[in-house]
């Protein structure tokens, strides 16, 4: 398993010759060299407090007594309450509100996990996390107004056994000590600020960040069938973020997400990364649909394709519809030759796709993190 420190350089000297990729033509060896051979597909990588309490002991011939002063005491207090209408005694405290401080502190403790557990698929749980982001998002049904990142009901059966969320406990799980250190947080801003954080820490674009999404129970959960299939082509694709309210550019952004992580078997049926450095965003994944040669995958798995030169990377045929739709692949150029754009352009749908449906009240402060360690 690879230490966290090398990790971290790995994935710095990655997003460092972007630039120098950036001059991109259509053929394979635009790939980066040193990310390919980096890559080894499959790696691995309070206390409790007690109180306790005596009862006082009997007194004996001064009982009198105290009940004469109690008298005293209980004509006192009404005379007291009488004239001034309230006791001052015990103030309620005030309702705990967050600031920017303490979004950074549950950034900053989400960024600490992903550095010390690189056990997960090819060394971080980054990738995992903006999908549980995406899929809490991605049931948003702008016509009915349901569904969207308000609510964080993937908790709940039937959402969370939906097949296109099958493997995202794993996401969930990972954030659950995060949501006991700072229980003020709701899991719905939990879940997009994780997505948010590892972006960034994935050497990303800043995400701008709004919180006051608030938790649902179960009666609130989503339909199946509201996020992509990919085993489907372009209409699919389009009915699909249509219904959210996306347009065509803006569908293609969003995929850029797929130069993170990898599909299993167990989860969605396919296998594979779709990058050589699926811990990196980059817009690599643009480069390789463009300037990579395709092939069906022979297997008896469901349909999608690999790589001739390698046939250690995949891609499903909802994303080789960008490139055999002649609107989505104009935008799909664009990316490939200029990463500083797609990043741009991810910022702005990603932060489109994560507030769908969330009510913020007015004024709602934005908030843009520092990365750990900045």
């Amino acid at each position: 398993m690879a230490s966290a420190a090398s990790r971290q350089l790995f994935r710095a000297a990655t997003r460092a010759a972007a630039p120098a990729r950036r001059g991109f033509t259509n053929s394979s060896s635009s790939v980066n060299a040193s990310a390919r051979a980096a890559f080894r597909q499959g790696s691995a990588g309070a206390g409790r407090r007690y109180y306790s309490s005596e009862t006082p002991k009997p007194g004996s011939s001064s009982s009198l007594l105290w009940v004469g002063v109690g008298a005293v005491g209980v004509g006192a207090a009404a005379y007291y309450l009488t004239q001034n209408g309230s006791a001052s005694a015990a103030a309620p405290k005030a309702a705990f509100k967050p600031e920017f401080k303490d979004y950074q502190a549950v950034y900053n403790e989400i960024a600490k996990l992903l550095q010390e557990h690189d056990e997960y698929d090819d060394g971080s749980y980054g990738p995992v996390l903006v999908r549980l982001a995406w899929h809490a998002s991605g049931t948003y049904d702008k016509e009915t107004g349901t569904g969207g990142s308000n609510g964080a009901t993937m908790r709940f059966a039937p959402e969370s056994n939906h097949g296109a969320n099958a493997g995202l406990i794993n996401a969930r799980n990972f954030l659950e000590p995060v949501k006991a250190k700072f229980p003020w947080i709701s899991y719905s801003d939990l879940w997009i600020l994780g997505g948010v954080c590892s972006i960034q820490e994935m050497l990303g674009p800043k995400i701008p960040f709004r919180a006051g999404r608030r938790d649902r129970d179960v009666n609130s959960c989503t339909p199946d069938g509201r996020l992509p299939d990919a085993a489907q082509g372009a209409d699919h694709v389009r009915n699909i973020f249509y219904r959210m309210g996306f347009n065509d550019q803006e569908i293609v952004a969003l995929a850029g997400a797929h130069a993170l992580g990898r599909c299993h078997t167990q989860n969605s049926g396919f296998d594979g990364p779709w990058t050589f450095s699926p811990t990196v965003l980059t817009n690599d994944y643009y480069k390789l649909l463009l300037g990579s040669k395709w092939q069906w995958r022979k297997w008896d798995g469901p349909k999608q394709y690999e790589d001739k030169e390698t046939k250690s990377l995949m891609m499903l045929p909802a994303d080789m519809a960008f490139v055999q739709d002649k609107t989505f692949k104009k935008t799909v150029e664009k990316y490939a030759a200029d990463n500083d754009l797609f990043f741009k352009d991810f910022a702005a749908v990603i932060v489109k796709l994560f507030e769908l449906g969330v009510p913020f009240p007015e004024n709602t402060e934005t908030y843009v993190f520092k990365n750990l360690g900045e």
